[in-house]
């Protein structure tokens, strides 16, 4: 049977792809320290997973509401209200089956053939690939190390079109760590308003923040722009609650209620379970979310550290999340036992086969000259990676 064209154009995450090599050469004995995962190492919160199996003894089993159950809608507002001064109304909320669901829904809503999304780059690898998907088309805008990863306001003006619909903005950022203050945030806001481009605000790393930097929402800049503007957020990244896909946007009634609408004919509804799990994780205990972002600020510095220390790299020092995303390429041109490293492929497929260390290419998220690493491992894991990518580099010929 020939599959359609949009099958043949799907491609595997290669962040998820890495990970199930590293896992996979773990269980041939390999001893492989793996950079891939963008998950907390942590466990989920035991309060956490006791609401789960408080919902399961109480048989809350069944379907939900297709956008979620009230409760959770509800806590989420509370959240928004509390952290970002944003009010909004269980209409103009959806619950989705991770954060990433909800950008496939809303990319599927909001898009049609040919519309343009602008999307800055380096970008986390899912938005050009959901873009595409929905018929859209990706538009690509670099930002410069120097700018912190940032999306220039010029930059964005000179690629707008009359067939540019979005503009995704992600901040704090995967892969780069780089994220938003307020005055680029304004200037970015405005160009969008006077073009009538949805910004589209994907925030799921804002609880993991460092050196004094502060996260503000795109949104919360003014009423005119909230309405402009959907917010993307979950429980995956600041909870260590990966697996139990639970995230949720903030928005326009109409676009909450397409999405609702999509999300009936395709997953039903979020996890009952996982939702009433979700509803503890944002009103509940908070105190470990600081252990995490602590234990991460601590791995952050040490590994930027060691890899500005390698010679022929420079890596950029990041303001959130748990990434880091240093630039290899003044080692493009070497060789290993005759093996040419002239991109970030070849070096990430060298690293693990002669190194034992999983990293992700950065030619994924839109930057060849780079590669990314996770920190979201332990302290002495990222003490032993780095001593193996040190070795590696410094027996490049």
């Amino acid at each position: 049977m020939e599959l359609s064209m949009r099958a043949k154009a799907l491609k595997p995450s290669p962040t998820l792809s890495i990970t199930a090599l590293a896992n996979k050469l773990k269980a041939e004995g390999k001893d492989i320290v793996g950079f891939g995962a963008g998950e907390p190492d942590f466990d989920t919160p035991q309060n956490i997973k006791d609401a789960a199996i408080d919902a399961i003894n109480k048989g809350f089993t069944k379907y939900t509401p297709s956008s979620g159950i009230v409760e959770l809608k509800d806590a989420i507002i509370e959240k928004f209200k509390k952290e970002n001064s944003l009010t909004y109304a269980r209409n103009e909320i959806v619950v989705s089956s991770g954060a990433k669901d909800f950008l496939f829904n809303l990319a599927m809503v909001i898009l049609d053939p040919g519309d343009e999304v602008i999307i800055p780059s380096p970008y986390w690898v899912s938005y050009p690939d959901q873009t595409e998907i929905a018929g859209g088309k990706p538009v690509i805008v670099e930002t410069r190390e120097e700018d912190g990863f940032c999306l220039r306001p010029e930059a964005l003006r000179e690629k707008i079109t009359s067939r540019t619909k979005a503009l995704i903005l992600n901040s704090p950022s995967n892969p780069t760590g780089g994220a938003y203050e307020k005055k680029a945030l304004e200037k970015i806001a405005e160009i969008a308003l006077e073009k009538k481009i949805l910004i589209i605000s994907d925030e799921i790393y804002e609880r993991l923040v460092y050196d004094g930097y502060k996260h503000m929402s795109i949104a919360s800049l003014s009423d005119e722009v909230k309405k402009n503007t959907i917010v993307v957020n979950g429980v995956s990244k600041t909870y260590s609650m990966t697996g139990w896909r639970i995230g949720y946007g903030a928005g326009p009634a109409n676009i909450m209620a397409a999405i609702s609408d999509l999300q009936s004919q395709n997953i039903s509804n979020p996890t009952s379970i996982c939702q009433k799990a979700s509803i503890e994780a944002i009103r509940g205990d908070q105190s470990t979310v600081e252990k995490m972002r602590v234990a991460f600020d601590e791995r952050r510095k040490f590994i930027v550290s060691r890899l500005n220390s390698i010679k022929g790299v420079k890596c950029f020092n990041p303001k959130g999340a748990f990434y880091c995303f240093p630039n290899v390429s003044g080692v493009y041109g070497k060789s290993y036992n005759g093996k040419s490293v002239n991109s970030s492929q070849a070096i990430t497929e060298l690293l693990l086969s002669d190194a034992n260390v999983a990293v992700v290419p950065g030619g994924a998220f839109g930057s060849d000259s780079n590669i990314r690493l996770s920190y979201a491992t332990s302290l002495d894991n990222i003490k032993k990676g780095i001593d193996r990518i040190e070795n590696f580099i410094s027996s490049l010929k």
